[in-house]
């Protein structure tokens, strides 16, 4: 998407998600995803393609919701294909995001998974 800065490596996404969701833009949170990506969220249900991540978020950054950095774990690259993940500073769960090199080099996500907090036994 014209306008908005790529991630050349598949860590910059997660730096730019916060930065843009901060910043109450969810087109240029749209942009970080592929034409076709899936989004687990809401929780239990699923957000298919790029136009409707971006209606969801404008519903979800119309709260006006400040979202924090988190750390990065280390990302597993094969190919044209990585997975990134944080582990949240609230320390449940896990966040992890299946990324794709696009055609210029850039990444994208094309699978997210923003929460998962395993049953508890």
């Amino acid at each position: 998407m014209p306008g908005y800065e790529k991630a050349m490596r598949p860590e910059d996404i997660t730096r730019f998600f916060v930065e843009r969701s901060n910043a109450g833009d969810a087109e240029g949170v749209a942009a970080l995803y592929e034409e076709d990506a899936v989004l687990a969220y809401p929780p239990g249900s699923r957000t298919v393609g790029r136009a409707a991540i971006r209606a969801l978020w404008e519903k979800v950054l119309a709260n006006g919701p400040t979202f924090e950095p988190e750390q990065p774990l280390p990302t597993l690259i094969n190919g044209d294909i990585a997975l990134t993940s944080t582990p949240p500073k609230d320390g449940t769960g896990a966040r992890a995001q299946v990324v794709r090199r696009q055609p210029d080099g850039s990444w994208l996500r094309a699978l997210d998974q923003p929460e998962f907090v395993p049953p508890e036994h």
